[in-house]
């Protein structure tokens, strides 16, 4: 098979992409290309969708071509994973990386991962949880430290010097960096306030050439000071769906939700249902199983208030939701053409 090597305006080299006759091979999926259609219309309007993630095998035949992802005739695992991302951006405009809330990535991971795709993919990151854990969790992968203070909480030097400055050369291509915050007990803060305070001393130490938005998961914390505070500094609230945060359609209207010039929403677990749970009842994620129609119905809105109030807008769909990120995203598109801010 005869391969092209493609150079980015950036100067890397990417991975090797199939010749012009070789992109629409047999089993090319015929979804893929009909919800890369709809996609394109939606982020004309200034709406990007797109998923938490992209290394699910569960979407081979949906997203993936199985062919791409052979090797000696057999599947490749190491294959898929390491060049997938290529055709995820055939169909998507934007990802959002969760492995970042891990671990500071470092900058040849960087290279690496942003050569994997075409310039036109931008990225959301999670920021690493080094940054946004007051007390880490009582698990065996914390090891020592469960339980423990962390001494790196709202670190604005540590967070510019390990994350920013690594991922600055890429800077372009980044949407928008996501601070998630896990449920905090009351006996950290008591108060809405007392977060808000700590939140508005850490932003105001940030570089502002970069789209920040703020995610948390203590429904009280979503009232005028967490969000005046976000404001003052043009930063996103994310707009979630989670186990324990009040549903989208809520969210949506808390006065002075949009605190920023663009919107980011994270479409993640049904209310009141578990990570765990979702887990085990959708894997491999390869279908819809069980629709959501109040999300679907709330992500519709968001995109039209966004086209209306002329906001950028980020939707991200986790495959946990209803059990597949993309039939979530064609179902959302395949009813609403955006076209009224109502």
């Amino acid at each position: 098979m005869v391969r092209t090597p493609v150079r980015h305006p950036d100067g890397m080299e990417n991975l090797w992409l199939f010749e012009p006759h070789e992109q629409n091979p047999p089993d090319r999926p015929g979804f893929a290309a009909a919800l890369a259609a709809k996609v394109k219309q939606a982020a004309e309007k200034g709406v990007y969708f797109g998923t938490s993630s992209w290394k699910y095998e569960g979407w081979i035949g949906q997203i993936y071509t199985p062919s791409r992802y052979q090797t000696r005739g057999k599947f490749s695992r190491r294959k898929f994973e390491e060049t997938c991302l290529a055709e995820y951006a055939a169909v998507f405009p934007v990802v959002c990386g969760d492995f970042s809330f891990y671990q500071f990535p470092a900058p040849d991971y960087w290279s690496r991962l942003f050569a994997s795709a075409p310039p036109p993919l931008e990225f959301a990151f999670k920021v690493p949880e080094e940054i946004t854990v007051r007390t880490w969790p009582s698990h065996a992968r914390y090891g020592p430290r469960a339980g423990m203070e962390n001494d790196a909480f709202l670190n604005a030097e540590l967070f510019s010097r390990l994350f920013l400055e690594p991922l600055g050369p890429f800077r372009s291509r980044v949407a928008v960096l996501i601070f998630e915050f896990g449920a905090f007990p009351r006996s950290v803060y008591a108060h809405e306030e007392e977060f808000a305070g700590d939140l508005d001393r850490f932003l105001s130490q940030l570089d502002p050439g970069w789209r920040y938005a703020v995610e948390i998961r203590n429904p009280e914390f979503l009232g005028s000071a967490y969000l005046a505070c976000l404001r003052r500094h043009g930063v996103a609230h994310v707009l979630n769906a989670w186990t324990r945060m009040p549903e989208l359609g809520s969210q949506m209207q808390a006065p002075g939700i949009e605190t920023a010039d663009f919107v980011v929403t994270r479409a993640l677990l049904r209310f009141g249902r578990s990570y765990e749970d979702a887990v085990a009842r959708f894997q491999p994620y390869s279908q819809v199983q069980d629709p959501n129609p109040a999300a679907r119905s709330a992500l519709r809105v968001i995109a039209r208030r966004a086209i209306a109030s002329k906001r950028r807008a980020y939707l991200f769909v986790n495959n946990r939701l209803e059990g597949n990120a993309p039939g979530t995203i064609d179902a959302v598109l395949g009813e609403d053409d955006f076209g009224s801010g109502d």
